[in-house]
């Protein structure tokens, strides 16, 4: 029986009086001209995240663009933590690949960008969303972290990564996961990412909840790492250009992550650049790279968060 939603808050709390926050926060983003602008700088992150087609060891470009960005980050000091994705942002139009394509092409991405100083990867990115071709298979997805992990021994490896979505809720993808896996797997299996948009711009916590008791209850050691969040500032109907509201999104980000800091490891926000509020936007910066204010609500939630 899942907890209520006010049993769950209350068991997974902090104890009164905790003041660390034992979260080590990155930043997502695609462009690697970031590492550049003093504004990324000031901020002092050591750990940021980028997300590649499973596939683009046989696009030049894209192994070019990934090869700037992971070169750029080594040179100043940052680590890059790297997701395969679908192909196609087209929902439910991306084709599933077999595991044996998986091994093959996103093993040369884990040869080419390791021996680059990448060690932490994720199996598949957002694995549950209709854009990924493993939204309707997570007995794929659980082959794919099978095979991630053989391919790349000795990496830490976020297991899962999903969107904290709740129709269909985010538990039910996570079980059919690890049952999917035999209980040694299910061991290994001790990191999940989750992209807790919803949440945070809803100003809740249910899927990222729910997605916490369904994991703990197959790995009860297991940890998170908000492998993709933020402030939403442009994102469809329901979220019209507001750059306020996402600063105030992004307060509330950090004060999520302090009260949950016992489960979760890790939290990447996403992104640095911004678009103008054409499509999806989530940017600290405008694209001339003028500040917003969820910047500045960026840079002051970090107080007191490890980078």
């Amino acid at each position: 029986m899942l907890l209520s939603a006010g049993v769950a808050l209350a068991a997974l709390s902090l104890p009164a009086g905790a003041s660390a926050v034992n979260v080590t926060v990155g930043l997502g983003d695609q462009n690697a001209s970031m590492f550049d602008q003093q504004p990324f700088k000031d901020l002092g992150l050591k750990r940021v995240r980028y997300f590649i087609h499973w596939d683009a060891a046989k696009d030049p470009y894209q192994l070019q663009q990934a090869d700037v960005f992971v070169d750029t980050a080594r040179r100043n000091g940052v680590k890059v933590f790297m997701t395969p994705s679908t192909n196609d942002l087209r929902s439910k139009k991306a084709k599933l690949p077999s595991v044996s394509q998986y091994k093959r092409q996103v093993g040369k991405l884990v040869r080419r960008y390791r021996a680059m100083g990448v060690e932490e990867w994720g199996v598949w990115n957002e694995a549950n969303h209709t854009t990924q071709p493993t939204y309707r298979s997570p007995k794929r997805a659980a082959q794919f972290f099978q095979a991630m992990y053989q391919l790349c021994k000795g990496c830490k490896i976020v297991a899962l990564d999903v969107l904290d979505q709740t129709n269909p809720a985010v538990g039910g993808y996570i079980a059919k996961f690890y049952q999917s896996l035999n209980s040694t797997w299910r061991k290994r299996a001790n990191i999940v990412g989750i992209h807790n948009y919803s949440d945070v711009n809803r100003k809740r916590a249910k899927g990222t909840l729910d997605a916490f008791r369904t994991t703990r209850r197959y790995n009860s050691r297991a940890k998170f790492w908000l492998t993709e969040t933020g402030g939403l500032v442009n994102f469809g109907r329901a979220w019209p250009c507001n750059e306020q509201r996402a600063a105030n999104r992004i307060t509330y980000m950090f004060k999520f992550a302090k009260k949950y800091d016992r489960y979760i490891d890790r939290l990447y926000a996403y992104a640095y650049w911004g678009d103008d509020c054409q499509g999806f936007d989530a940017g600290l910066v405008n694209a001339d790279g003028s500040i917003r204010p969820g910047y500045n609500a960026f840079k002051k939630g970090l107080r007191g968060f490890k980078k």
